[in-house]
């Protein structure tokens, strides 16, 4: 009796331990459980590309004019432009010439002379060559093809065959441009030649006080007494005779080409009225210090409105 209960308990000894081992492999080799989901990752937009603008190029139609500035006089916008300060008054419709305004557009050339520097219309047809385009017949159908036909060497052959066949149509055209260049402008050459014309003399005798300086001086100073004659140095006509231009005193401007002028600047007096005729060498004034310290004439020549060095144009002495 005692030999059967042992072997009972033997025997339940040994299934609870094939329990117990059989729970813990099936813990051990439990395969993973991974827990899937939506990916929260954040994902960069793609990079915005922007659309780059073409640069327009915006035609200059500011050709011949000024806008003026603080400070600026009618008259000193005429003689920094070469013109007549009568001109400015006709070509700009001023009422009131003492009155322009910050800001304010004013013509300062001839409107003919504007005009002709704009672009001449091109006629139509002008400079062009019309070249038909290449077409490539070997690979370009010519007509539709809707037709369905068994097969066969035949039809395949012929299809094939038709499919080479040149039809006979008009090529479109494209018109090419040819592009001339307008010719040089000779505008240096013209002003080149212009002061060329113009015989120069000294328009005061006396020691010169001071040289032309683009920055400080813009053009001679020739020392002398109160009263002294005061000469045109070419022929001319006189464009100026005032006293409107700040730090010139008693002016006097003579316009000896279209692009060519002289100023006499601090007279005592002037004898000459504007659009009276000018020989070289004729009196036009009496030195003096009008707007200045000193007894002296400021001597200059300007080419197109720009100071230039009177030294290259006045003979040596």
């Amino acid at each position: 009796m005692k030999k059967i209960q042992q072997i009972i308990q033997t025997g339940l000894s040994i299934t609870v331990l094939a329990l117990m081992t059989a729970c813990t492999t099936n813990v051990q080799n439990k395969a993973p459980v991974v827990e899937r989901g939506f990916d929260t990752k954040q994902v960069d937009p793609p990079p915005v590309v922007e659309a780059v603008k073409p640069i327009v190029k915006v035609p200059d139609n500011t050709r011949g004019t000024y806008v003026v500035k603080r400070g600026d006089g009618l008259y000193r916008i005429a003689l920094d432009h070469g013109q007549s300060y009568s001109d400015l008054v006709a070509w700009n419709d001023l009422k009131n010439p003492n009155d322009i305004k910050v800001g304010q557009v004013l013509r300062v050339a001839p409107p003919d002379a504007v005009q002709g520097a704009q672009t001449s219309s091109v006629a139509p047809n002008a400079g062009i060559e019309v070249k038909p385009l290449p077409v490539n017949t070997a690979t370009n159908k010519m007509s539709p093809r809707g037709d369905k036909r068994p097969y066969s060497e035949t039809n395949l052959a012929e299809l094939q065959k038709t499919d080479v066949t040149v039809v006979a149509s008009v090529a479109p055209t494209v018109p090419v441009i040819k592009s001339e260049a307008p010719a040089p402008a000779k505008v240096t050459e013209s002003v080149a030649a212009e002061t060329e014309n113009v015989e120069w003399m000294w328009p005061a005798d006396g020691k010169v006080l001071a040289t032309f300086d683009d920055v400080k001086n813009k053009g001679f100073d020739i020392a002398g007494k109160l009263g002294q004659d005061v000469l045109s140095a070419g022929a001319g006509k006189v464009l100026y005779a005032g006293s409107g231009i700040r730090g010139y005193g008693n002016l006097v401007i003579i316009k000896h080409t279209s692009t060519l002028l002289s100023a006499y600047a601090h007279n005592k007096s002037i004898l000459v009225k504007e659009g009276q005729n000018i020989s070289r060498g004729q009196k036009i004034a009496e030195m003096g210090n009008s707007d200045s310290d000193t007894v002296k004439l400021h001597f200059e020549i300007r080419v197109q409105g720009k100071p230039v060095d009177p030294g290259r144009y006045l003979p040596a002495r």
